[in-house]
């Protein structure tokens, strides 16, 4: 029960934050933050990242739900022993910054964004995008460096024979 209540509470945050900038931003576009370094800017996403796949929003709704029951299916998998909590946090930011992101183009055909981070060409972003990046960093970093031999993740995530 407590991993829905998180997820639920990352996506209330998401949801919320997006119903602001839409009701107080999206009139004046943008209000720099730091000036040249940090901004809040409204936009309408109707792609992925870095403007690619725009208008795709069935095949991203479609991805969504392959990564959302392949999350599933490796969190239930996984060893209850408390060292795989970690790995149980890093799939739930992925997520609910997923599904955060999945309700919008399903409401209304696009992505809400609004940091823009001025100082470096990077897009405009909101919180279900930091929760899916922070979640895989989060994800790769334990696969990678805490859990070397991976065995006991591959062990219990991976059909027998491979």
């Amino acid at each position: 029960m407590l991993p829905i209540l998180f997820c639920a509470a990352l996506i209330a945050v998401d949801q919320l934050s997006k119903y602001l900038a839409y009701t107080f931003l999206r009139p004046i576009d943008t209000v720099p933050v730091i000036n040249g370094v940090f901004s809040l800017t409204y936009v309408e996403n109707v792609g992925a990242a870095y403007g690619v796949l725009q208008g795709a929003r069935w095949f991203l709704i479609g991805v969504t739900v392959v990564v959302m029951a392949g999350i599933v299916y490796y969190y239930r998998k996984l060893p209850k022993e408390k060292p795989y909590n970690k790995v149980r946090f890093a799939l739930l930011l992925i997520a609910s910054g997923a599904l955060g992101n999945f309700i919008d183009r399903l409401r209304n055909g696009y992505v809400v964004d609004f940091f823009q981070a001025r100082f470096i060409n990077f897009p405009v972003f909101n919180i279900a995008d930091s929760c899916v990046v922070i979640g895989v960093i989060f994800f790769a970093i334990l696969y990678l460096f805490v859990f070397k031999d991976n065995k006991a993740i591959k062990s219990q995530t991976e059909p027998d024979g491979l």
